[in-house]
């Protein structure tokens, strides 16, 4: 492709260079570029794209897209944000694939993999070919491939649907998340329907408060196209959203009245809620009822999201990504309905580098609702484990164990646990890794959790 077709779609303030020459490749990643790429010099929080450029001419770049002019003998495109320019390149080099691929977006703070897990099961089962985009895995014609997002950066992001296409998928589930909502990610995706699942305190180091948040949620649904809107009214900001939308397909968990019939294997409220917003998404999509049934009751379980860990044991090992109060709170009532009288043992943490206003609601949340708390390190990252697991303290509403040992922490809650009790071990759920200040080593707390059964 020319390069001056896509000088169009980039809004340039500035144009370097001639722009006859042709582009085969988009890159954003210098150590990525392959002969022939247009580099986008997108800065970052912990490095600036413009650092590399001479690294990406060097390998073959032919053009740059830049916010400021370089030094470099190549055509630049200076352009005022270059995150939003590549996410409109990238549209237009891959083809507009979601012009033709049908996308079903979630979106919320929690419920999200698990919701779009269950409207890849309903899409199947109707036939729609679906593919996957989620913070587990992606799945593009049938294939599983790993992720390092949950929302890929817009080049990946159209880059994949594209083979979606050109592999038979025909629909896709995906996540939405609001870090793609402001940093361009999702620019140009054209969603058939979106899903609002909820929204509770997350990701308020990025934030810095809760109405941005949502607001990085709402303006999913007014982009255009504007998808139909599929909206859990059991939250108060969906409910919100929805006084905004006044032809969106709204759900109460609370009226189960939609799920007549199926017979749901996953536990929960929160799992009827995550339910409801894939079987509305779907029959927005024109999926039958009996499709949706089947899609519905096909899912066990989603990896790490209450997953039971079974070794014969006599009392409940659950594994759950819970690693913010919300749904922290909602997994703890869950497991003490589950528990019918008998204990909930809870190991936590809380990541480094991230919100730590929640930290102390964690603590909170944890022993008032379990039996026994134990407090442990989860991706500390930069930050002293040790300190981290004081500020979850802080919070505490009565005794509290405290053991940095992550493994250590999990074998002693097995080790407290009796007959009938339940063990949640919350906040990493399927993760593959421990994240450290300059290392990620692997991890996996339900291996971790079997060792401990063993």
């Amino acid at each position: 492709m020319k390069l001056e077709r896509l000088v169009g779609t980039l809004d340039p303030l500035e144009v370097h260079g001639g722009a006859d020459v042709e582009v085969r490749e988009l890159a954003y990643d210098a150590r990525a570029v392959a002969p022939g790429a247009l580099f986008f010099c997108v800065p970052g929080t912990q490095a600036d794209g413009h650092d590399f450029a001479a690294e990406a001419v060097a390998d073959g770049a032919v053009a740059l897209v830049v916010e400021r002019k370089l030094d470099l003998a190549v055509p630049q495109i200076v352009v005022a944000d270059a995150r939003s320019a590549m996410a409109a390149a990238a549209d237009v080099f891959f083809g507009e694939p979601s012009a033709e691929l049908e996308i079903a977006g979630v979106t919320g703070t929690s419920g999200k993999t698990t919701t779009t897990f269950l409207l890849f099961a309903v899409l199947a089962a109707a036939g729609r070919r679906p593919g996957l985009v989620g913070s587990l895995e992606a799945r593009v014609g049938g294939e599983r491939r790993g992720v390092t997002r949950t929302t890929p950066e817009a080049i990946d992001l159209q880059r994949t649907f594209r083979e979606m296409l050109d592999a038979g998928d025909r629909t896709c589930a995906m996540e939405a998340s609001s870090h793609a909502s402001v940093l361009h990610r999702l620019d140009h995706v054209r969603f058939r329907v979106l899903v609002f699942t909820n929204l509770s305190r997350d990701h308020l180091d990025f934030h810095g408060d809760m109405e941005t948040y949502f607001q990085a949620k709402r303006r999913l649904f007014f982009e255009e196209p504007c998808p139909v809107a599929v909206i859990n009214t059991a939250d108060e900001y969906g409910r919100r959203l929805a006084a905004e939308l006044p032809h969106a397909i709204t759900f109460d968990g609370a009226d189960t009245s939609a799920l007549a019939g199926v017979d749901l294997k996953l536990r929960g409220r929160f799992n009827v809620e995550n339910a409801l917003g894939a079987a509305f998404a779907a029959r927005a999509l024109g999926c039958d009822d009996d499709a949706i049934r089947r899609g519905l009751e096909s899912v066990r379980g989603v990896p790490g999201r209450f997953e039971s860990i079974d070794a014969g044991q006599p009392f409940h090992v659950i594994v759950d990504y819970a690693g913010k109060p919300g749904a922290l709170e909602k997994v703890l009532r869950i497991a003490r309905e589950l528990a019918n009288g008998s204990r909930v043992i809870c190991v936590i943490g809380a990541g480094g580098d991230r919100d730590r206003g929640k930290r102390p609601i964690m603590g909170k949340l944890a022993t008032e609702l379990a039996d026994v708390a134990i407090v442990t390190t989860d991706n500390p990252r930069s930050e002293d484990p040790e300190a981290i697991a004081a500020e979850v303290v802080a919070g505490a509403h009565g005794p509290v164990e405290v053991e940095l040992d992550r493994r250590a922490a999990i074998a002693r809650a097995v080790e407290l646990a009796q007959p009938g009790d339940v063990v949640l071990i919350a906040g990493k759920g399927a993760e593959q890794g421990q994240e450290y200040a300059d290392r990620t080593v692997p991890w996996d707390d339900r291996e971790v959790a079997k060792e401990a059964l063993a």
